[in-house]
């Protein structure tokens, strides 16, 4: 196969980016073949996988959360390599003359003086010497979008999600970056008042994004009494991936050189490893609100962060316990109830036949592994995953978040079942990858390398299908264990396109 499809060049290339050759193949016949699908066994449900907290709960989790975060423990750690470009999606559609012109037009005039970008706007447009308010008329509203989206005005059709206004204020306006510190300061600041937060920005964007950052950080420093430690990554190159055409060919650049692009938010899983951090929260960059609305959000972070704290204390017990040479009946049995009741974890046909030994050995394999807690919200039609329950291939289920590009559609059984689930996935999570030795997990271990995603894109006026790593949430973390639990939908406010920012929770109170 590498013979014939691979040339020693394009081995070089993959070699000096960390790239092993058995990987490149293992792409090649993935993307040859198809990925196989997960087999949904139903959705998670409230009490059937899915967690409520109750009132009486709730100071629990949160004196648990507090005092570990005076520790210094946390970090919070939020993908911001996406660009912007996606937002305008319906913007560049009435440039190009493709929508209902005038009804778009009469509705973007109304609308764009709500944006938190306004400020910004009517700079870039006087210092051209352009009275904006002449412009507000449908007939230049395609002006308007070019000095929003161009580059000779703000140039958000550039700009990395990250660094899209999103919020006003009275005197400033905040970015999504700026955003994310800002709830850093209210649920990842420790004792001594610092605050960490790890943000991944691709190659192209992140000169701007640091550039950027520098004013943002002392501004907010100042208005909360804190120290920022960001640390910035980028997408490793090892982690790059192949395409193939539609006749199954490795695709290549203009200069004949094999194309390799970025490997989807599963690359991340190296950048996650890499950090020096005990417990760390993941959100999307776009994912944020108000300052008026925060406090729900902050309220659910510290809950979810003390559920996990609690259940990890308790996972350690029993790991310690189990790790003596000799382990009592009793000790055996309450571990085994552990897994069962807060873990919700199945065993195997035949494990009450298993040697006292060998239940033993299954428990602590289960249990020694990275934990995550992840907050879900109740369906209400956004695109995305959700949580269910696995089927897997020793004949359990395991709790997993599914992605609707991994269930084979073509079932009408599996079909049913993704459709009938109650609860999505909002990327909200509360990780902790730390063994009961405090040592640090080797995160690959606990992913499952055939969770992949191939996606297709556009190419030279035809279409290629791309290798995509297992999703971070997704089939990258797979293996770990997983509790879900029921957040509010407050606490769910993403951004995919522009005009979610005119939405109730992103505009400023009245």
């Amino acid at each position: 196969m590498s013979e014939t499809l691979f040339s020693d060049e394009d081995f070089n290339i993959l070699l000096a980016k960390g790239i092993e050759e058995a990987e490149v193949l293992r792409q090649l016949e993935i993307l040859q073949k198809g990925p196989v699908p997960l087999k949904l066994a139903r959705p998670a449900r409230v009490a059937d996988g899915i967690l409520q907290i109750t009132p009486d709960e709730t100071n629990t989790y949160v004196s648990a959360y507090n005092k570990v975060m005076e520790q210094g423990r946390m970090l919070k750690f939020v993908p911001a390599s996406g660009a912007a470009s996606r937002m305008f999606k319906n913007w560049y559609l009435y440039q190009q003359g493709r929508s209902n012109s005038d009804g778009f037009a009469v509705k973007f005039c109304c609308d764009v003086g709500n944006f938190a970008l306004y400020d910004d706007l009517k700079r870039a447009m006087a210092s051209d010497g352009k009275d904006i308010e002449s412009y507000l008329h449908p007939e230049r509203c395609a002006d308007i979008i070019e000095y929003i989206t161009g580059a000779k005005g703000l140039n958000y059709g550039w700009l990395p999600k990250a660094l899209i206004k999103f919020h006003a204020y009275p005197g400033r306006s905040r970015t999504a970056m700026e955003e994310h510190l800002v709830e850093a300061a209210h649920y990842v600041r420790d004792g001594r008042n610092i605050c960490r937060v790890h943000f991944t920005v691709s190659e192209e964007h992140e000169s701007s994004f640091r550039d950027s950052l520098l004013g943002a950080r002392s501004y907010y420093e100042q208005l909360f009494g804190v120290s920022y430690d960001v640390g910035i990554s980028k997408q490793l190159a090892s982690t790059e991936t192949i395409a193939v055409d539609m006749s199954r060919r490795p695709v290549r650049n203009s200069d004949g050189k094999i194309m390799l692009r970025p490997g989807g938010h599963g690359a991340l899983l190296a950048n996650i490893s890499a950090l020096d951090a005990d417990i760390i929260f993941i959100k999307n960059i776009d994912n944020v609100v108000p300052d008026r609305l925060k406090e729900i959000t902050v309220l659910y972070k510290k809950i979810l962060g003390g559920y996990l704290i609690r259940l990890r204390d308790e996972i350690f017990y029993n790991l310690n316990l189990l790790a003596s040479e000799e382990v009592s009946d009793e000790v055996l049995s309450r571990a085994i109830c552990f897994c069962q009741e807060k873990l919700l974890m199945p065993f195997p046909d035949g494990f009450q036949s298993y040697s006292t030994s060998a239940k033993k050995d299954h428990i602590f394999q289960r249990l020694n592994r990275p934990v995550r807690v992840c907050g879900v919200v109740r369906n209400e039609g956004e695109p995305g995953g959700g949580p269910f329950w696995v089927k897997e291939e020793d004949g359990t289920c395991s709790l997993q978040i599914v992605e609707k590009d991994e269930v084979d559609t073509n079932s009408e059984q599996q079909s049913d079942i993704w459709k009938s689930a109650s609860h999505f996935n909002p990327v909200d999570l509360v990780c902790s990858i730390r063994n009961y030795q405090g040592k640090k997990f080797d995160l690959n271990l606990y992913a499952n390398k055939k969770a992949v995603f191939i996606s297709r894109k556009p190419y030279n006026g035809g279409e290629i299908r791309v290798f995509e790593h297992p999703g971070l949430w997704n089939g990258s973390m797979a293996l770990w264990n997983t509790v879900f639990v029921e957040v509010p939908l407050l606490t769910f406010n993403p951004v995919k396109n522009i005009e979610d920012l005119l939405r109730d929770s992103h505009l400023p109170s009245d």
